[in-house]
């Protein structure tokens, strides 16, 4: 099996390169899904969330406020490091062991197939030393900006700080394996993700085929 590590920054458009792999063959686990069931009503993490920020970031029904999270740690960076701090090595643990029940599961299948690991965080907490790629996937700033503001609704200068809370894109790149620049149409991402695909299961197969 072939573990892929699909990362990229706020408003990257990341997952519409995720929708093109799943659809390609591969096999999600998506981080961002396993990060909102790590804080699900009556689990620890929601519990530990409560005690250090207060109940104030509950909504009605007993759930996380999204909005009102975001709110304090985009504005104070020693909130974020705390938030991590709780929801990160559940995260982790959860994805290796989703890891795990894919590999188990290939090894009884005809092929080993590709799994990707859909992560905005996965240089910053290590999980690119577990996969045997790392796809980044980059944008332009002015684009990346527009995104922001029509999906989230976000102003200009929030959008900034948004982006300014995350390791820079030109970081990420530098431990990329293969980069999708999704700047500009969708086709052309789609281009890119089929290419790096093809080149990918072709080098995979030598590496195999040399062994």
């Amino acid at each position: 099996m072939i573990v892929i590590g699909l990362t990229g920054n706020i408003g990257s458009g990341k997952s519409t390169v995720a929708r093109r792999l799943q659809s390609l063959g591969a096999k999600i686990i998506d981080a961002d899904q396993i990060a909102r069931e790590v804080v699900q009503p009556g689990t620890p993490a929601l519990q530990d969330i409560a005690s250090n920020f207060g109940p104030g970031v509950l909504d009605s029904a007993g759930g996380l406020d999204r909005k009102k999270m975001a709110s304090i740690v985009f504005a104070d960076p020693r909130a974020i490091v705390i938030l991590n701090q709780i929801t990160h090595p559940r995260i982790i643990d959860e994805v290796n062991r989703k890891i795990d029940k894919f590999k188990r599961e290939a090894k009884t299948s005809a092929g080993s197939g590709v799994l990707v690991i859909d992560a905005p965080l996965l240089i910053e907490v290590g999980l690119d030393h577990i996969v045997d790629e790392v796809w980044v996937v980059k944008v332009d700033r002015k684009v990346q900006i527009a995104r922001l503001a029509k999906r989230d609704g976000l102003t200009p200068e929030e959008a900034l700080r948004r982006i300014a809370a995350q390791m820079p894109q030109e970081d990420k790149i530098k431990c990329a394996t293969r980069v999708i620049d999704n700047s500009g149409e969708k086709s052309e991402t789609i281009k890119q993700v089929d290419r790096s695909w093809n080149e990918m299961l072709a080098e995979h197969a030598g590496i195999n085929g040399s062994k």
